[in-house]
């Protein structure tokens, strides 16, 4: 059981675990990193100081040891860890031995996870439970009768051992849902050190199963990582004073500075890291697991005859062994240089994973390849990431050997690089990885399949690094193109894809496409029916690696009917016409007062209002709609004669949206000024601001030049808040101008609203009154110009 006793010693700490707690303090408190001799230093003394209670307390008398198990066992006790003990006995009464030992321990403020058992009991409840499995497989004597421990050690192992096919089984259900819970400590920016998948849970579960003796666990691989999440997680318990493991951004800056970093990011991308070669070194154990106990045979029967395993050729040097590509007997990787991409294109495609020993074989001994890259080279590295989702692990695979640093110059910047915004849920280079998947599942609606596959690779590529990441990104792929063999037509295609990898879902989002001047600066800019076309696929393939918040049907109709417009345009064709108000919609023009439509959808609903025209009819209806806790994904505004039609795509906070009547009379009231819609806003807004919440950075207001030729167009980014909307809605209001259109979108805690805004004569706005306007917004948002 875990916990303290309902009835303490009250007071002081005094006695031994005065002195214990006293020592404790001091050793932690010593300047110096955490680190594996400061964990050492810390188990020895709470050994001698345990060991010192067990004897006062007459356990060894009783003929009893005491023991550790778990992470204590294991000897990675941190300043905020339980201790994990088990008081082992012959039988008879030891209660009075174990109060002795347990007292002093919660009287120093420590936690206990505690136990008093037989050996047949431990081992009984071994058999039923597995979380005390794994803490007994690590056993260890703390101090008294040494044949207790030996003997209960011996028991468990062999029971382990006797049922591993079915426990292990049991064991990586546990963790599939762990991962399903938790996520993976790679790709998360507040990541469970011991929980998510690849943390301090993974590498004991990797001890196990090398216990188990069905297969080996690669040990080797995961020490260092396991030592550096073990020193994180030391500096977090100092830092913030508390057992908890979530690695939260706020304590981030402090837990870097004990473990000697810079900064944050490199905290993440050390840890990130880390956690990448717990998971690729626990998916290879499982892989080998499901291979050793599928056939596993009832009875073994000696052959005659040895026969070697069956190996089927899968390309030149590379056969199929047991499930997984390996070398072939007479392929020379010191003499191969395409070998690794043949071999990774040859195990993708086939849908199994590269062997670990081949990975490390063809990093130790593989030449460097030559540049320009010859064409089978580059044809691999295509095939490998043409083969979708099997893509991922035979990727990772080179990647943890450094075999893709090796081939591209400038991979290791992006590596394990966070990016520290809500909408990615990747890494820098996992997202890459990861936008070649989806663009592999876009290639045949392409002219050129190879040079999407390659630009979805490479788009990202100049992240981690000083300045705009699309003008870094520019100059790499400018230089990396012709080394890896691509001529000078398709180098300009794939820098292209680069440059402008942001153009189309920027353009149809934030600008009004009905614009003429919006087409035609997307059509300038491409030049190109086929360039448009890999923009049009990248974009998907973009958005759909990024994660959900980055795409919606909205924005894919969006994009879709730029690139219509854009290829008409290209064309000298007539633009196409897009996406327009539906009939039930105009219906609702030809009303008067005000109109409302509800069109429920899953997990958005649309919102249209149609009501006489009038400046700050915007701002009322997205009060009205944040009042209802209508959270604006997307808005659109057009005018029809003397009438506003605004179509809203919402997603309620929670529940269903309001009924239909009710909105609209909250509509109605808003307008003629009997719902004060900002002082409602602002009492919620104080009731659930949290004193403790970090500041967000300043919101950023701009006059966006040339944009369009009707109208000043005004873009607004800043943090989301409930009514945010609204607020820019009352200042334009405020400032006199009219809103022509407006793009809406929120990206995860981000958004980017942008306004065509027109004076009273329905013309641009005067350079002065632009500023000014802008000048307003920035106040209402608490900035400063």
């Amino acid at each position: 059981m875990r916990g303290t006793p309902e009835t303490g010693t009250g007071g002081s700490v005094t006695g031994p675990a005065a002195a214990y707690a006293a020592a404790r303090t001091e050793l932690l408190g010593r300047p110096g990193s955490p680190g594996p001799a400061r964990r050492r230093a810390l188990v020895s003394l709470t050994d001698e100081w345990l060991g010192a209670l067990f004897t006062a307390a007459g356990g060894q008398d009783a003929g009893a040891a005491l023991a550790a198990v778990g992470g204590y066992g294991r000897g990675e006790l941190a300043p905020g860890s339980d201790l994990d003990l088990l008081l082992l006995h012959r039988g008879g009464d030891v209660g009075l031995v174990a109060d002795r030992i347990w007292y002093p321990v919660w009287d120093a403020g420590l936690r206990l996870d505690h136990s008093v058992r037989t050996v047949p009991e431990a081992r009984r409840l071994a058999s039923q439970d597995l979380r005390v499995v794994l803490g007994l497989l690590d056993v260890r004597l703390v101090a008294g009768d040494a044949s207790l421990v030996e003997q209960l050690r011996t028991s468990v192992l062999a029971d382990w051992r006797a049922l591993a096919a079915k426990r292990l089984a049991e064991l990586r259900e546990t963790v599939l849902e762990r991962v399903a819970r938790q996520g993976e400590l790679a790709y998360l920016l507040e990541p469970d050190l011991k929980e998510s998948y690849g943390g301090l849970r993974d590498t004991t579960v990797l001890r196990a199963v090398a216990a188990s003796w069905v297969t080996d666990a690669p040990r080797g691989v995961i020490e260092a990582p396991h030592e550096w999440l073990l020193d994180v997680r030391d500096a977090l318990h100092t830092a913030t004073g508390r057992p908890s493991d979530r690695l939260l951004l706020q304590e981030q800056d402090a837990v870097a500075a004990l473990l000697g970093l810079p900064d944050s990011d490199a905290l993440l991308r050390r840890t990130t890291a880390a956690g990448r070669s717990v998971a690729y070194a626990s998916e290879a154990t499982w892989h080998r697991v499901a291979r050793a106990t599928r056939h596993r045979p009832r009875l073994a029967f000696r052959r005659l005859r040895s026969a070697g395993p069956e190996r089927t050729p899968l390309a030149e040097g590379v056969v199929v062994q047991d499930g997984e590509a390996v070398l072939a007997a007479d392929a020379r990787p010191e003499r191969d240089p395409v070998l690794p991409l043949r071999a990774a294109a040859a195990a993708a495609q086939a849908g199994i994973p590269l062997a670990p020993h081949t990975v490390d074989r063809l990093a130790a001994e593989t030449g460097p390849m030559p540049v320009p890259w010859p064409r089978e080279a580059r044809e691999s590295l295509v095939s490998l990431l043409g083969a979708g989702r099997p893509t991922l692990p035979v990727w990772e695979a080179l990647d943890q050997a450094g075999l893709v640093a090796a081939l591209l110059p400038g991979w290791d910047v992006v590596r394990s690089a966070p990016q520290r915004n809500p909408v990615h849920r990747f890494t820098v280079d996992r997202h890459l990885v990861e936008t070649a998947v989806e663009a592999a599942a876009r290639s045949r609606r392409v002219p050129r399949p190879d040079l999407l596959l390659v630009g979805a690779l490479l788009h990202d590529i100049g992240k981690g690094r000083p300045g705009d990441h699309t003008d870094v990104g520019v100059g790499i792929v400018a230089d990396l193109a012709p080394r890896m063999g691509f001529d000078e037509d398709d180098t300009e295609v794939l820098v292209s894809l680069v440059r402008h990898h942001l153009l189309l879902p920027e353009a149809a989002t934030r600008r009004d496409l009905d614009d003429p001047a919006t087409v035609a600066a997307v059509a300038e800019a491409v030049g190109s029916h086929d360039l448009l076309d890999l923009l049009h696929a990248l974009t998907e393939a973009d958005a759909a690696a990024t994660g959900p918040a980055a795409w919606s049907d909205w924005k894919r109709s969006l994009v879709d009917d730029l690139v219509a417009r854009t290829h008409a345009a290209l064309a000298g064709r007539p633009e196409p016409p897009g996406p327009r108000l539906t009939q039930t919609q105009l219906a609702l023009a030809d009303g008067t007062g005000v109109e409302l439509l509800i069109e429920p959808g899953e997990p958005a609903s649309i919102v249209t209002v149609a009501a006489p025209d009038r400046i700050g009819l915007l701002a009322a209806v997205a009060g009205v709609l944040a009042l209802h806790r209508l959270e604006v994904r997307a808005a659109q505004a057009e005018t029809i004669g003397d009438r506003a039609v605004q179509s809203w795509t919402v997603v309620p906070v929670f529940g269903d949206p309001p009924p239909r009547d009710r909105l609209r009379e909250d509509l109605r009231r808003a307008l003629d000024g009997s719902l004060d819609v900002p002082g409602r806003l602002a009492e919620r807004e104080r009731a659930y601001r949290r004193a403790d919440a970090p500041e967000p950075p300043p919101p950023v207001v701009r006059i966006v030049p040339g944009a369009s030729q009707r109208a000043t167009v005004l873009e607004v980014r800043a943090h989301d808040v409930p009514g945010l909307l609204h607020r820019v809605a009352r200042a334009l209001a405020a400032a006199g101008v009219g809103i022509a259109a407006a793009r809406v979108s929120t990206l995860g805690s981000e958004v980017v609203d942008v306004f065509y805004l027109v004076d009273l004569e329905g013309r641009p706005l005067s350079d002065d009154r632009a500023a000014a306007t802008r000048t307003t917004v920035l106040a209402s948002l608490g900035a400063t110009p």
